[in-house]
């Protein structure tokens, strides 16, 4: 795994780097957890991208290792994969995957853990676990259901199929459709465009993340909570202040 910051933009690119096809072993959910734990406090990083570089994002876990496993064996792995996803998940900087190729079971999985997803053409995504006799165990389960509806989920997970960019763009598992040779370069792009944006984007994730699981009266008792905390914020002033003087759209936040 590879971590590159860019303090310029804002940006940093954690990239999934485990040849042939990036296949997910313990060693690289570690790497990626520590990775989380570096960005988490990193302010001068407002916006994340992770790829698995112009092939493949990554074709599922390591399937070479699971005929090692026992019940005690498999029941770790998925903890820690769980770990990791909710690690990414929480990044307080927006977070966006770049995918090109393979986005299979556990690449999918990581994938389902960011803000958003954009896809190549020719990328392939979905779930086949079931095909193994087993299940998804990174995530899948849970998330699909809340991106792209229970009954879309239950066909993925049950029937294990796999489906291109098009029709995950229907299904709103991704975002955005490009070329191949294009993906990370948009990827990149949007995320500049986040990490330029106010320190509230980081406010707004966290009431989103913090809110969707509860009752709405609770929720919404953390969203304000959150407002409230928008206006300890440089930006605050700097936005509220530029709408005031020359309409919305023109401020210049510095993410403070």
């Amino acid at each position: 795994m590879k971590l590159e910051r860019n303090t310029n933009t804002g940006v940093a690119t954690v990239r999934l780097d485990r040849p042939k096809v990036n296949a997910v072993n313990e060693a690289m959910l570690h790497e990626l957890g520590a990775a989380c734990n570096t960005l988490t406090d990193d302010r001068e990083i407002r916006a994340v991208v992770l790829t698995g570089g112009s092939r493949h994002f990554a074709a599922g876990a390591d399937i070479e290792r699971f005929p090692t496993f026992d019940r005690a064996q498999a029941l770790a792995f998925s903890q820690q994969f769980n770990s990791t996803a909710l690690s990414i998940e929480a990044l307080p900087q927006i977070t966006i995957s770049a995918i090109n190729g393979y986005a299979l079971g556990g690449g999918l999985e990581l994938a389902l853990a960011t803000d958003f997803r954009v896809a190549a053409g020719n990328s392939q995504l979905g779930n086949p676990e079931v095909l193994l006799g087993i299940i998804p165990g990174g995530g899948a389960t849970q998330r699909l259901a809340r991106l792209a509806g229970v009954t879309t989920a239950k066909y993925l997970v049950y029937s294990g199929r796999t489906i291109g960019a098009e029709e995950a763009l229907a299904c709103n598992l991704i975002s955005a459709i490009f070329e191949p040779d294009e993906v990370q370069a948009e990827a990149i792009k949007m995320a500049e465009g986040y990490a330029a944006g106010p320190a509230s984007l980081q406010l707004a994730k966290a009431a989103v993340l913090s809110g969707y699981h509860l009752p709405l009266d609770e929720a919404v008792k953390i969203e304000s909570q959150l407002f409230a905390d928008c206006f300890d914020t440089e930006d605050c002033a700097i936005g509220v202040q530029s709408f005031l003087q020359n309409g919305p759209g023109k401020a210049s936040f510095t993410g403070r």
